[in-house]
């Protein structure tokens, strides 16, 4: 299976519903009403210009380029210090959470809801909706059968490298933006096959895995090395984390086309508000202390 990937980095937001250990501790209405809850009440109609914020950084920031541990020191201490502070007011800590939408264009040109979990034939056309619900860090690894994983976002083409995410700011990938309708949609062709997409959100940057600066520079330097390939080690963690016990909650939106509130706010930036469509899957970590959540994504093309 391929997909048309017109821009390279449009790829970063694909995710999934993937394999999951169902916790029964917490009911599905439970589950999506945190998520639901923890959106804001109403919509800011005047958001910042960017359509993602990059965390603060200090003065020592510019040694990110030439030391990649002082780059991860700098920047976990950052993402402490923002995530602490946006998060303040809530006396609760907050189980990490991804909601997701798929969409596939019909013979109108509509975004409409469909099964994440369906078989795609060539032709097909589809965009995936992103909704993280806190402020953190997203990384996305692409593996091909047993091929050896890259990293293809974050991407030093794209805002210098920076994967900082904002929370319930939804994301539509590839971006509704884009002008010519053929850039809006992955587009499935070629010979059948399955490709593995991982999304990992993190509340903190993941250790020895080059991002922003360190990122730019070293694709700078040498093309070659980009995109970036994970170490044994690095993967292994990844794998690790994906391991871990989530709930998992889906709600039957098949059919449905995307509300222009969707879109506005995925292409304004704005956060999404609790009167606003619930997403088809939302994936939460069952520890409210666990610092990532990996989702995978298995894309069948038949």
């Amino acid at each position: 299976m391929k997909l048309r990937l017109v821009i390279f980095a449009t790829i970063v937001l694909a995710l999934s519903c993937g394999v999951y250990i169902a916790s029964a501790q917490q009911s599905d209405d439970e589950v999506r009403g945190m998520f639901i809850g923890s959106r804001p009440k109403t919509t800011n109609p005047n958001p910042p210009p960017r359509r993602r914020h990059q965390p603060p950084r200090n003065a020592n920031s510019s040694v990110v380029a030439k030391n990649q541990n002082d780059a991860r020191n700098t920047n976990t201490k950052n993402a402490n210090t923002s995530v602490a502070n946006r998060n303040s007011n809530n006396a609760k800590p907050q189980a990490i959470a991804l909601g997701y939408t798929m969409f596939m264009r019909d013979v109108n040109g509509r975004a409409v809801r469909i099964d994440p979990t369906r078989e795609f034939h060539n032709g097909d056309r589809i965009r995936i909706s992103l909704e993280p619900n806190i402020d953190g860090y997203l990384y996305v690894f692409h593996t091909e059968g047993d091929g050896q994983p890259e990293m293809i976002f974050p991407d030093a083409r794209l805002e210098a490298g920076e994967n900082w995410v904002e929370a319930h700011v939804p994301m539509d990938v590839p971006s509704t933006v884009e002008t010519d309708e053929r850039l809006k949609w992955f587009q499935f062709y070629g010979n059948p096959a399955t490709e593995h997409v991982f999304v990992v959100l993190t509340r903190e940057p993941l250790a020895d895995v080059p991002i922003a600066e360190t990122l730019t520079a070293r694709c700078t330097a040498n093309k070659n090395d980009c995109p970036w390939h994970p170490t044994a080690e690095v993967w292994t963690r990844i794998q690790q984390a994906a391991k871990a016990d989530v709930k998992v909650v889906t709600s039957n939106t098949s059919g449905q086309a995307q509300t222009e509130k969707e879109e506005t706010a995925a292409t304004r930036g704005l956060g999404l508000d609790q009167s606003a469509p619930q997403p088809s899957v939302i994936r939460m970590s069952a520890s409210t202390s666990a610092p990532v959540l990996v989702t995978m994504l298995d894309l069948v093309h038949k």
